[in-house]
């Protein structure tokens, strides 16, 4: 197909990602129970999945490691998929099974029409459907952006599955929600919130332009990665721009925001698990004084790291240094579960 710019718009890029990493993308569908993957080296295959997920949607997520081994399931933010998470995927196979969702409504993941499909207690079902279809019934738990909203809601709501708990860039929402009533600024540097719930509109801006917004977010001085960052490449743009210049691509993602002030504020808040914040100081959508507030809610272990020079997009700005973050509380957490 034809896609932006004028050129030959694929999956090539992504695919070819795939083999060179080792990894495997899947489909989890229910009813049908199947899902579809891809190994290095092989054309496209089908197999069977037994489990389905209560929803009815298929679901698709990329996996690194072998199963059998500990889970750590990743949610990527706005507006983002599993590839945000490339570099967790090939870090953290070695000890995980590693597995990157694309969310309700993005990417190749299903998306259903209507906007009441998108309210957080149906994302947070979600994610405890997909870990009883992967077979598991916990996991280490990590999101980034809207997905670390889901990441705290899940913890909130299913301890018993999170054994874990790693947040990048969004803070408790309680902390959010209480903190953007009180502070002008972050109420500024939310109003996107408010501009996705406008019908349609919100979908045809990112489009104008060959998608200059959906680029200037991961590329501009004011919102983008850093000089000092590890910058997006032109075939992580490429790969950006083939998923969301699909036919409605837009309209799933955006409606996540639209149903959001029906759901909060909380009934409930604690998190009891230990907990891992991590933040871009340079963050261009959400202040760094919430990471600090937010440590009031955790009832375990929190360790909060705030990187000084990195953007919102910290997974991908400062992969090495977040990764090696990752990894030292882990294995702190379990050496002090042993102790």
């Amino acid at each position: 197909m034809t896609g932006v710019c004028g050129k030959a718009v694929t999956r090539s890029c992504i695919s070819q990602w795939l083999c060179q990493a080792g990894l495997s993308e899947v489909f989890v569908c229910s009813g049908l129970g199947w899902h579809r993957g891809t190994q290095p080296g092989r054309y496209w295959r089908w197999s069977f999945l037994e489990e389905a997920v209560d929803s009815g949607l298929r679901f698709h997520y990329v996996a690194a490691g072998e199963r059998g081994k500990p889970l750590m399931l990743l949610l990527h933010g706005f507006p983002e998929f599993w590839y945000s998470w490339r570099h967790q995927l090939r870090e953290f196979k070695s000890e995980y099974r590693v597995v990157a969702l694309d969310l309700r409504g993005y990417g190749e993941t299903d998306a259903p029409p209507h906007k009441e499909n998108y309210k957080l207690d149906c994302l947070i079902a979600d994610i405890k459907d997909i870990l009883e279809s992967l077979g598991y019934n916990k996991c280490v738990l990590i999101g980034h952006d809207w997905g670390g909203m889901i990441a705290w809601l899940v913890a909130i709501c299913y301890p018993e599955m999170v054994t874990k708990l790693i947040v990048v860039n969004f803070p408790h929402p309680s902390v959010f929600t209480e903190y953007i009533l009180r502070h002008p600024s972050q109420l500024i540097k939310s109003g996107y919130y408010f501009f996705f719930q406008m019908p349609w509109f919100p979908e045809f801006m990112f489009t104008l332009n060959d998608f200059k917004v959906l680029k200037s977010l991961f590329t501009s001085h004011a919102t983008g990665i850093g000089r000092k960052g590890c910058r997006l490449t032109a075939e992580d743009i490429e790969a950006y721009l083939y998923v969301f210049s699909q036919p409605g691509a837009l309209t799933g993602p955006i409606n996540h925001y639209r149903t959001i002030f029906s759901c909060l504020p909380l009934q409930h808040h604690e998190v009891i698990m230990p907990t891992l914040l991590l933040w871009g100081e340079r963050d261009a959508f959400m202040e760094v004084e919430m990471a600090e507030i937010t440590r009031i809610y955790v009832k375990n272990h929190f360790r909060l790291t705030i990187l000084s020079e990195a953007s919102h997009w910290l997974q991908q700005d400062q992969p090495d240094i977040v990764n090696k973050l990752i990894w030292t509380f882990l294995k702190e957490e379990t050496k002090r579960k042993r102790e």
